[in-house]
């Protein structure tokens, strides 16, 4: 076996960004035969959706671990070091840990091309594998059927939502999207899910039935809803067991996420929780110390810079219209601000337009800038997406750091700068910020 650093099997690993999605699993498949399926040696649960996938998974993590499992956790993108995409508990994978299950790929693979999304799967799982987690928890990474994640039986398999995202690859319509979400449900194996729309929820319900796989319905079999006074609390309605809402389980829950959506997401986790009680049970002072633990960096994060002039931040990795519906409701019911400064980059494969237009119109200056030069939108062409009485507010940065140092000195004591539009601006903003999620920063 080739030994390589972390620094070489990172670069290796930036070098796959070069070939095309490939939506299949045989290549998937056959690579983890030749690691002997590391993938059957750990439980798992398996997270789908187009938002909110990862704020239900960090909160599975934080009340799995809080009553003392040892659970591993594969999400994506990163917001800026690719060792955010692995952890066990708290801890992100080390790089010669990295570096290890990197070389044990390239030597398997001698030379035959996989893509980027396939080998950081196979490093997670082989990963899990090695450090003997007692189950892993498993984010979707494009779509859900052909995804290489898809290769796994979990124990219950999650649904967050639909909506339009990645038409070029998933179809164009609500009923195509779902039915691709909806091929990660197995025979068998329960479905707990927040898809609330009409059609959508049709497919779900029907490969649920189809598969002869336990429906559990938010809304319908259990839900989470805002307790009125301060403190961000919120009553969680459990399973009754046979398809009728439960009664009131725990009232008083804290909500650490920002954004009243994120109480749909939550209860999405509890109830996923309820459904392998008896496998991995968890108790009352489990799920509140799990839940006030819940940290999930770049979605509705706030946090100030100090200095000579102090400034509120928001981060938020909004990249579709309904990302960006949903930060604009945060924007008006969870924030206070003077005035809004937006800092706005996109993806130029993205529906830019849709998402652009659910935020700008609440801010009275807008900074288009770019996160990276391959698939970023240039920012002198999303000036033109917006109506003309909001183009006169906005200018163009050529990187991250200069739209940071422009909002910030249009920035009064009382204002917000939001930054958002798509998770590599937001990645590199913290990081200017912040410093790196890894390093706990």
């Amino acid at each position: 076996m080739p030994d390589m650093t972390y620094q070489e099997a990172w670069s290796f690993l930036d070098r796959l960004q070069f070939f095309k999605i490939k939506l299949g699993l045989e290549s998937m498949n056959l690579l983890l035969e030749s690691l002997g399926n590391p993938q059957h040696l750990f439980p798992c649960l398996h997270i789908g959706g187009t938002n909110g996938k990862g704020s239900a998974a960090a909160t599975l993590l934080a009340v799995l671990g809080a009553a003392g499992y040892r659970v591993g956790l594969y999400t994506s993108p990163h917001l800026s070091s690719v060792r955010e995409r692995f952890r066990i508990g708290d801890a992100y994978i080390p790089e010669d840990d990295f570096a290890g299950a990197a070389a044990r790929i390239v030597a398997i693979l001698g030379g035959r091309r996989i893509t980027y999304f396939e080998f950081a799967t196979a490093l997670a799982m082989l990963w899990f594998a090695d450090r003997e987690v007692d189950l892993a928890i498993l984010e979707v990474g494009l779509g859900g059927r052909l995804d290489a994640t898809n290769v796994v039986t979990p124990l219950v398999s999650v649904i967050t939502n639909v909506s339009l995202d990645h038409e070029q690859y998933l179809g164009t319509s609500i009923e195509q999207i779902a039915a691709e979400k909806a091929g990660i449900i197995k025979p068998g194996v329960p479905v707990v899910t927040g898809v609330t729309g009409e059609a959508a929820l049709a497919v779900i319900t029907e490969a649920a039935a189809r598969n002869n796989s336990p429906l559990y319905l938010s809304g319908r079999d259990f839900s989470g809803t805002a307790e009125p006074g301060p403190g961000n609390r919120w009553t969680y309605h459990g399973l009754a067991g046979d398809g009728r809402p439960g009664p009131v389980r725990r009232t008083g829950l804290p909500l650490k996420i920002k954004g009243e959506h994120q109480i749909g997401n939550a209860a999405l986790a509890l109830a996923a929780l309820e459904v392998i009680d008896r496998r991995f049970p968890v108790q009352e002072a489990h799920i509140r110390l799990g839940l006030d633990n819940v940290r999930w960096p770049g979605r509705l994060e706030e946090f100030r810079i100090a200095g000579e002039k102090p400034v509120r931040i928001l981060l938020d990795g909004a990249h579709n219209p309904d990302g960006a519906r949903t930060l604009r409701k945060a924007l008006q019911n969870d924030f206070r601000y003077d005035r809004l400064i937006l800092i706005f980059g996109a993806m130029a494969d993205k529906d830019i337009t849709g998402t652009l237009l659910e935020v700008a119109p609440l801010a009275q200056t807008i900074i288009f800038t770019r996160a990276e030069a391959e698939r970023s939108a240039l920012p002198k062409n999303m000036v033109p997406l917006l109506p003309e009485h909001l183009r006169r507010s906005a200018f163009c940065a050529p990187d991250v750091a200069v739209a940071i140092d422009l909002a910030v000195d249009r920035c009064g004591p009382e204002d917000l700068i939001c930054i958002a539009g798509s998770l590599y601006l937001v990645g590199r903003a913290r990081q200017l910020l912040r410093g790196e999620v890894v390093d706990g920063s």
